[in-house]
């Protein structure tokens, strides 16, 4: 693992990023950077956690939007398992889950001290 200091909203973090996936994790700390600092700059939320947690729910949002627009999924073969129970969700559903909580535990990375979100 590759350690790279970013800034974000002005402070600094070490994030731990796997070889040969640093510019990725600078296009993500761009967004999330850009996103916050809209917030913050728009001049109604000064919490530093609440800035990010709006951050984050606009980027999952802006996420399920565009997987709402992208085309279907193909088909599932006859021989795949019953579908989930309504409790299990959909595969989706458990996909979109699987993702924001990949976001919050990124979030939760780049916060550090600053506490947990959830």
């Amino acid at each position: 693992m590759k350690q790279i200091e970013v800034q974000i909203l002005q402070q600094s973090y070490l994030l731990s990023c796997p070889e040969g996936h640093e510019s990725r994790l600078l296009e993500a700390v761009e967004r999330v950077d850009t996103a916050m600092t809209r917030i913050r700059d728009a001049g109604k939320v000064r919490s530093r956690e609440r800035i990010a947690v709006l951050a984050a729910l606009n980027l999952a949002f802006d996420i399920a939007d565009r997987d709402a627009t992208a085309p279907a999924a193909p088909p599932v073969p006859p021989t795949a398992p019953p579908a989930a129970s309504a409790a299990e969700g959909t595969p989706g559903e458990n996909l979109d889950a699987r993702r924001l909580q990949t976001l919050v535990q990124r979030l939760d990375e780049v916060l550090g001290d600053d506490g947990r979100l959830l």
